[in-house]
């Protein structure tokens, strides 16, 4: 009855859209998305550190075999966007320098998320309405949070491209009859899971999970379907694997797996907030609010959407709620206990925008009283902070420039010859941006001791201040202070992400001892 209901709301519209092709909608989302994300796509965000670990990996994948970094073969995360990386340079030829690299897939990343919008609005569609899908694109291509995760060079946007293909394929056969050649349909939808877990395996999550829960409760398509859906979502990592072990690497392969589902269930907290001595979630969201208010909001929806979701009986519908409850599920528990990194949360919004534009009634219609007025009402003011105040937000981080990384690189190009030593103050436990933004040109180290820069020939020094404060450096605030404080200051810059971007050049220390070279926190080369 209450997906009746849905559906009588937007009878009117149905008639006069009705002989305009889905497309048409699926087109205009996916052209605003690519535009609102490729203004300004380098300098308006700084080089995050996942980026230049994968342009590593997507270039050793164009020179042929497994991804790898100068720190050998990397199996932390499955190859399909590096291989997909190596495809786009291959195209269109990334530039040698870095920094323009990372630049350019950015701009794939954007086509990615128009995709991604276009396919959006096409499942939202297809379940309710086009206005509906419409209004989902929108939101989508506006979203502060979802420009951000699709304006960084990484995994995340490529994943939820093959999720949100996989369920268009696979909603048809919830319905009855059945589609022409649903088997396969359901093989394809399969596969389309299948290459979601081949770039992040994290997604499977929200692929196999879903179709293992549907196969058990008898929700959404039938089992036969489910249950070839689920073996061809094999397929993908199965010859990954395949290729893994032909080439001997099982073990080392097994090694990655263990300490990343460490990580997943939150054994080893080495990066995201729920890491030791760095901010919390609740102080990241506070200091973020003003930006990204309007994901916050659909965000507080999200046990909304679900049990309006869980409300409906037909298969189509509960076939979503599986899908939009085990995205809660596992930002929950990454919440909770497991790693949480920002980008996990692009694995919820999505889905979640997704229920909501299913679930929720459209500002559109009669009434002047009653519940459905009420109703009609919340829809007016959630899309008015959904569509009106992202703008001001894009406007603002769009004209201010955040390409310290950037800048840093072209000022040390012109004052620091290559091949200088180095000193990187960032990292934690693992190799920081720092190192990966300027690897290509100088020595890097964390020669913080006077012995260990005096045996490296350390005269400059480069400090990302909001990394250090929160948390996240190899030194703390003071001794980093201490380090800098016999230097002068060459070059700053101060961005959004990284505070200020500082470059000292310190004098040599002279006369260094044995016990100099051993104090510090280290002297990697």
């Amino acid at each position: 009855m209450a997906a009746t209901t849905a559906r009588q709301q937007t009878g009117v519209l149905r008639a006069v859209h009705g002989s305009v092709s889905p497309m048409v909608p699926a087109a205009a989302a996916c052209v605003l998305t690519v535009v609102l994300r490729l203004v300004e796509v380098g300098r308006s965000s700084d080089l995050f550190v996942d980026e230049l670990i994968y342009l590593d990996l997507g270039r050793s994948a164009g020179e042929g075999g497994l991804p790898r970094t100068d720190d050998g073969l990397f199996f932390l995360h499955p190859p399909g966007f590096f291989y997909l990386q190596a495809a786009w340079a291959k195209t269109i030829g990334l530039d040698t320098d870095v920094v323009s690299a990372v630049y350019g897939i950015r701009v794939l990343n954007a086509l990615l998320a128009g995709a991604t919008a276009a396919v959006l609005v096409l499942l939202v569609a297809r379940v309710r309405s086009q206005p509906a899908g419409l209004l989902a694109g929108l939101v989508f291509a506006l979203d502060p949070y979802c420009i951000r995760q699709n304006n960084r060079a990484m995994l995340e946007t490529e994943t939820m491209l093959w999720v949100l293909a996989g369920y268009l394929v696979l909603i048809p056969l919830a319905r009855t009859p059945l589609p022409p050649r649903p088997r396969a349909r359901a093989m394809c939808a399969g596969l389309l899971f299948g290459m979601a877990i081949t770039t992040k395996d994290h997604s499977a999550l929200i692929t196999m999970l879903p179709l293992l829960l549907a196969i058990g409760l008898r929700w959404g398509p039938p089992r036969r379907l489910l249950l070839l859906t689920a073996t061809a979502s094999v397929v993908p990592y199965s010859l990954y694997l395949t290729v893994v072990a032909a080439t001997g690497h099982f073990d080392a392969f097994r090694t990655a797996k263990m300490h990343g589902t460490e990580r997943l269930l939150g054994f080893v907290q080495e990066t995201g907030f729920n890491a030791p001595g760095t901010p919390s979630l609740a102080e990241r969201l506070t200091a973020e609010l003003p930006g990204y208010a309007s994901t916050y909001v659909l965000l507080l929806l999200t046990p909304v959407a679900l049990a309006l979701l869980l409300r409906r009986k037909d298969p189509e519908h509960r076939l979503l709620a599986l899908f939009h409850g085990c995205a809660i599920l596992t930002l929950a528990y990454a919440l909770a206990l497991g790693t949480l990194e920002e980008q996990a949360l692009y694995l919820l919004f999505v889905p979640n925008l997704i229920a909501l534009a299913v679930v929720l009634p459209l500002p559109l219609g009669h009434g002047a009283r009653g519940p459905r007025f009420a109703r009609r009402v919340t829809a007016v003011s959630v899309l008015a902070v959904a569509l009106v105040l992202p703008g001001t937000g894009y406007a603002t981080e769009r004209l201010r420039p955040d390409d310290g990384f950037a800048k840093l690189r072209a000022y040390m190009l012109q004052h620091v010859p290559a091949g200088s030593a180095v000193t990187t103050t960032d990292g934690g436990h693992t190799h920081g941006v720092t190192r990966w933004a300027l690897k290509d040109r100088y020595r890097l180290g964390s020669w913080a001791s006077p012995g260990a820069r005096a045996a490296a020939g350390s005269e400059y020094v480069v400090v990302p201040w909001k990394i250090i404060e929160e948390g996240y450096g190899r030194l703390t605030t003071l001794e980093v202070k201490h380090l800098t404080r016999q230097g002068d200051l060459v070059f700053s810059f101060h961005g959004r992400s990284y505070g200020v971007l500082a470059l000292y050049r310190l004098p040599l220390p002279d006369g260094a001892t044995d016990v100099d070279l051993q104090a510090g926190p280290g002297h990697e080369p």
